[in-house]
């Protein structure tokens, strides 16, 4: 019986069961979340459960999101963008901020320290975050499964920068990556291999991050936002993308898609039971745990596929009307 975590622009929607019988709860209302990260079964009664705020700061829930409480203040800040937890050590979590800097936690959340030296990277001066040319955030942590003192971080935008020794030591951006990468994932048994979806194109790495490709034919909007690899075929990915950022996260002149690409072979739509096209904000992606299996959150509900996206269904619970007006900024599944 799955658990799907989805936050929107003001609240995080949790929903339990199975199809004809779930649940779906509201909670942390009235703040503006931007990122979530779970650690399965981490907390003192259930997951433990993080969503970071651009108003409020870190927030944590040791029970699954029944409640919670705030972290980090005083040294974190307020606007957090970005979290993550070590699949190895759910105890090890990091966060990332506006401006931009990332923080380690290594008691789950508890105490926090900075990772000094991110902006001393030569890219750094040209980082802008175009809404408000006078700063930069962390977009996304990506902790690598299969080595974890390495991760891989976007800054929104100008650079994805990587550590190879827990933020000891920051090695700046490649010349074939991408600049505007907005979420990035990596595969358990793929080691070597992470995706990013930005918003100057798709790409992928074979290497750890040392050089990227840019597989992009049958790929027609090419401002990308999240993706997601099968859990049992890493050569199986999906990408939620649009032509701009106007038509990706406005509610009111959105027109986004879901695409896939297997292997070798071109991208192509496979949205063709999802409200995509006109009215639908880009798609937050995960996958699920068997083969085929993709979990999606829009501004028109949250989908399900068992097939890679040649079909989808909606989760049957009540989708509130206000959530039809918001971008989803989060989606986790655990099992």
């Amino acid at each position: 019986m799955p658990t799907v975590y989805a936050a929107l622009d003001d609240a995080l929607l949790v929903v339990r069961g199975d199809p004809g019988d779930r649940t779906a709860d509201r909670t942390l209302d009235d703040h503006d979340l931007d990122c979530l990260a779970v650690a399965p079964g981490a907390g003192e009664n259930g997951d433990r459960v993080f969503c970071g705020t651009f108003d409020a700061g870190l927030w944590r829930s040791e029970d699954g999101a029944d409640s919670w409480e705030r972290v980090g203040e005083g040294t974190v800040g307020n606007k957090v963008m970005s979290v993550a937890v070590n699949p190895d050590d759910p105890d090890e979590v990091w966060a990332g901020t506006e401006p931009s800097a990332v923080y380690r936690s290594t008691d789950g959340g508890e105490a926090w320290t900075v990772r000094e030296g991110l902006t001393d990277l030569p890219s750094a001066s040209s980082w802008s975050f175009p809404p408000r040319p006078y700063t930069h955030h962390v977009r996304w942590i990506e902790v690598d499964p299969a080595d974890p003192a390495h991760l891989y971080v976007s800054i929104e935008a100008g650079a994805l920068v990587q550590t190879f020794d827990r933020g000891e030591t920051w090695e700046d951006r490649m010349p074939d990556s991408r600049r505007d990468n907005h979420s990035l994932t990596t595969h358990p048994e793929a080691p070597g291999l992470a995706w990013a979806a930005a918003g100057d194109g798709y790409a992928e790495t074979v290497d750890g991050g040392a050089t990227w490709s840019h597989p992009q034919e049958g790929l027609d909007h090419r401002y990308c936002w999240s993706v997601a690899v099968d859990a049992e075929d890493s050569r199986t990915v999906l990408v939620s993308a649009a032509r701009g950022a106007r038509s990706a996260h406005n509610p009111a002149s959105a027109e986004s898609y879901v695409y896939r690409k297997r292997g070798d072979e071109p991208w192509e739509r496979c949205d063709a039971d999802l409200p995509a096209g006109e009215g639908m904000v880009r798609a937050v992606l995960a996958r699920g745990d068997d083969g085929g299996e993709f979990y999606a959150a829009t501004n028109r509900g949250l989908f399900e596929t068992a097939d890679a996206g040649e079909t989808w269904e909606a989760f049957d619970v009540e989708w509130p009307a206000a959530f039809e007006e918001q971008t989803p900024s989060g989606l986790r599944v655990v099992f």
